[in-house]
């Protein structure tokens, strides 16, 4: 279930939205708002997966209001100005509805949303079939971008998002935070090592003063917290004997 909140200013646009939800299987409404401010309380309160926001409102606008947030969930704008269909789409917004739309345009616009909450919330540690997946996409830049498991180097976490390094390749940032990749990712290929970074295993060519060295420049610290879990992981791949 994907909980929602709908903002708009304009009363009937605002039932109209609430019923939309409503209607919809997969969508739970969780707030119905007459502006930007109230939304705001909202979401500092509830878990919320999608966001069906109304453009011009007065005191602050909703594409103001999304630029605004640090974590964002999924944003729906809901408008009766075409005009702000681009700058909607520079915002990361899983869609754009032009008003005034029926409930087509809606269900067809939610089910993108449905399918991005899918994608995110799948658990990746195994597939289906029982058998470790590959590869993750992860958003940035505006697009969805497939990282496979075998590029990636390590990544670091940067308060709400985190950066992912891959060999031969530019690293990219997404807004995701470390604990939810880690969820993502096999954990007999991958291990947090510090609070800031996870670490590809197999990548891992020396280890020195608890440091991970990828480069002379690059190295990576061990936190005292991982410590134990990757000292087991270097006896278990080690020849020396105690």
């Amino acid at each position: 279930m994907i909980s929602c909140i709908a903002i708009d200013d304009e009363p009937l646009a605002l039932r109209k939205l609430g019923d939309y939800i409503k209607r919809t299987p997969f969508l739970e409404l969780e707030s119905s708002c007459s502006s930007a401010l109230e939304a705001m309380r909202v979401l500092s309160e509830k878990e919320i997966d999608l966001m069906f926001i109304d453009i011009n409102m007065p005191d602050l606008s909703g594409m103001d209001f999304v630029k605004s947030l640090v974590r964002k969930p999924m944003i729906i704008f809901t408008t009766a100005y075409s005009e702000f269909a681009l700058e909607g789409f520079k915002v990361d917004a899983t869609d754009y509805l032009l008003k005034p739309f029926n409930y087509q345009d809606f269900l067809h616009a939610a089910d993108k949303a449905r399918l991005q909450h899918e994608l995110f919330s799948r658990p990746l540690n195994r597939s289906e079939e029982g058998e470790t997946p590959d590869s993750l996409f992860v958003k940035a830049d505006y697009k969805m971008i497939r990282i496979d498991f075998r590029d990636i180097l390590y990544i670091e976490g940067q308060s709400e998002y985190a950066r992912i390094f891959r060999e031969n390749q530019p690293p990219v940032m997404t807004l995701l935070s470390l604990k939810a990749i880690e969820e993502r990712l096999p954990t007999n290929r991958f291990m947090r090592v510090h609070r800031s970074y996870i670490v590809h295993l197999d990548k891992v060519k020396e280890v020195a003063r608890n440091r991970i060295i990828f480069a002379p420049d690059t190295y990576i610290p061990v936190g005292d917290q991982y410590k134990d879990n990757f000292n087991r992981f270097l006896d278990t791949n080690s020849l020396i004997k105690k």
